[in-house]
């Protein structure tokens, strides 16, 4: 987990209160929660202060009253964390409230910064350095975080984990140090390090352990509620943008079907995801035809999609300057060919057709399904590849275009790899053969009767609410 610098704490006391016993009846001071650091925002401070008093003497932790005065501090934390959202204040709560419980001169809380692989804390005092970063396996502290150990040092000058280079920059004397892992209760990983310096006038006992471990948990259950929130509102925002993402794709599909004499559209569209590498469209030709594209990237997505956009404005672009399928498939190559990177590629057919001679012309990039259902003789055929997909070399590619035509009831089929090879819990592939025998059932139906039907033969073929990949269908009708 890797949390911001900002978020971090590194709280200090000069002076802890005089030890009070619960019998003597002495007011036990408030645990720093919400309310106190309320009014402390309020005067103006941008974060509250590092330095931390009680104006007194150290708790007396080893006695039984002081124990229970320990215990209170811990329980006082624990309500003021579960009204917290906030991590800059969830963290001094959590410092403040060990430095009290056990009567210790100093508390820092040490975050993971997995990117980086430091441990890092931040102060607020002037005459501190702003932030303090180590690699996450040096002194104690990466000690504690590579073992998940605790590390109780009476004397760290004699141990060679510890180094003296933040004492010698700050003038802070280390004379004893308890640290602690803060480890996620949800994957066992580790979060931070808690580390308290020089109790006084001794060294950390076991109750001091077992107490600073509590604060600890408390720690990490904070840190891991703040990021699940971190989480959420991050997947919300996600969500927002790829919502965005979709509705800008919806546009540059066809807002309407054309209207055409003779003839009936209709179309269906549905992205394994949000947004779709599939693309279809139709425009009118310079010789005044009508052209029909239909595309597949590889792959799926928003890089598809922002791939496939690229496709669509050159498309209407040679729509302009060219009449021949065949020479704006190469055009649209050699545009695009430079922007498909590791092994993308793109499979695409357009076609031209002539409402008035009912027939049609096209060239293929390597597209499936593209067929034509001859209604005359209940059969289909299919329209040939006249070239390789866009992103494999074109050597190969034939450089004149194919010609059929359109008798009355017949069909053009065009639709994309998704609708046929989806397969069913079984692992059953939808397959060519069953969306012809769709198609050959309805065929005598309207397109948009068609359409449904096969739509709805896929989503009962499919599990899940998106398919695999993405699918689109078009059926272009002569009556």
């Amino acid at each position: 987990m890797s949390i911001a610098p900002a978020s971090s704490v590194e709280i200090r006391s000069t002076e802890l209160h005089a030890s009070r016993s619960i019998s003597s009846g002495r007011k036990r001071p408030r645990s720093p929660g919400s309310q106190e650091l309320s009014r402390n925002a309020a005067t103006g401070s941008p974060t509250m202060s590092s330095e931390f008093s009680n104006g007194g003497e150290f708790e007396d932790v080893t006695s039984f009253d002081g124990q229970i005065e320990a215990l209170h501090h811990v329980l006082e934390v624990a309500l003021d964390l579960a009204a917290q959202n906030d991590l800059d204040q969830i963290l001094r709560i959590v410092t403040q409230g060990a430095c009290n419980a056990v009567g210790c001169e100093r508390a820092s809380l040490f975050l993971c910064d997995d990117r980086r692989q430091e441990l890092y804390t931040r102060v607020t005092t002037e005459l501190e350095i702003a932030e303090i970063r180590v690699p996450r396996t040096a002194g104690v502290i990466g000690w504690v975080a590579t073992t998940l150990a605790t590390a109780n040092l009476p004397d760290p000058a004699s141990d060679a984990r510890w180094s003296s280079k933040f004492d010698l920059e700050t003038g802070f004397h280390t004379r004893n140090i308890l640290a602690i892992p803060v480890v996620s209760a949800l994957g066992g990983h580790l979060l931070g390090v808690l580390q308290l310096l020089n109790f006084a006038g001794r060294q950390a006992s076991a109750f001091d352990e077992r107490v600073v471990r509590v604060f600890a948990a408390h720690a990490a259950t904070a840190l891991e509620r703040t990021r699940l929130q971190e989480d959420a509102e991050r997947a919300q925002h996600l969500r927002q943008s790829i919502e965005v993402a979709r509705q800008i794709q919806l546009g540059f599909l066809p807002r309407s079907l054309p209207n055409v004499p003779h003839y009936e559209f209709a179309t269906w569209w549905q992205p394994a995801e949000y947004v779709s590498g599939d693309y279809y469209d139709w425009f009118t030709l310079r010789n005044g035809e009508l052209g029909v594209s239909v595309g597949d990237v590889c792959g799926h997505g928003l890089g598809a999609s922002l791939l496939m956009a690229s496709v669509r404005a050159m498309i209407h672009v040679l729509a302009k300057t060219e009449n021949q399928p065949v020479s704006m498939l190469e055009l649209l190559r050699e545009a695009i060919c430079p922007d498909l990177h590791a092994g993308r590629f793109l499979t695409f057919l357009l076609i031209s057709l002539n409402i008035k001679t009912h027939t049609f012309r096209y060239s293929n990039a390597g597209h499936q399904p593209a067929l034509q259902y001859h209604a005359a003789t209940k059969s289909f055929s299919k329209l040939q590849t006249t070239c390789l997909p866009i992103g494999f070399p074109s050597e190969s590619c034939e450089r004149e275009c194919h010609t059929a035509t359109l008798e009355p009831g017949d069909l053009l089929v065009l639709g994309t790899d998704g609708v046929i090879e989806v397969r069913n819990a079984r692992d059953e592939m939808f397959g060519i053969e069953r969306l012809k025998r769709l198609i050959a059932t309805h065929a005598a139906e309207p397109p948009a009767t068609i359409v449904r039907n096969v739509e709805g033969a896929l989503r009962e073929f499919w599990t899940g609410l998106f398919p695999p990949d993405d699918c689109t269908l078009m059926l272009i009708k002569r009556s």
